[in-house]
């Protein structure tokens, strides 16, 4: 749930969602991210397991090709402000970002303990934890 001082996403920034774009540039096809890869020569060899992260790069693969590719090298939201938006919506959107407040959640102590402690488990079967090396120093 969001607190009060915490804007939604959307207004802070774009959000696209893919499946509703494939889906209106394919209708009755099937649009998932394994169709859309094989439809717009995506490779997509490296996909074994569903992993978030290789997921991503393939989706931001497949949006470039769905959505007829990156037209500029500035991606940045405020140079699209820029471009489509009048002076003062470019202000606003500023101001918005200015305003917006992260909330930080720190680990409770045991949370830290049990935290150590699935590292030092690690460390015991594969011989070495990075993460315990990191935090040593």
């Amino acid at each position: 749930m969001l607190g009060s001082d915490i804007e939604p996403l959307d207004l802070i920034c774009q959000i696209t969602d893919t499946l509703v774009l494939a889906k209106e540039k394919h209708p009755g096809q099937r649009n998932n991210l394994d169709a859309l890869c094989k439809r717009y020569s995506v490779d997509n060899s490296q996909r074994d397991f569903h992993g978030a992260l290789l997921d991503a790069e393939i989706l931001a693969d497949v949006y470039l090709l769905m959505s007829g590719g990156q037209v500029t090298l500035d991606i940045s939201a405020t140079a699209a402000a820029k471009r489509d938006a009048p002076q003062d919506a470019i202000a606003n959107m500023k101001d918005r970002h200015a305003r917006t407040k992260l909330r930080v959640i720190r680990a409770s102590d045991e949370e830290v303990r049990l935290h150590m402690k699935k590292l030092r488990s690690i460390e015991q079967v594969a011989g070495d934890c990075l993460w315990l090396r990191e935090d040593d120093q």
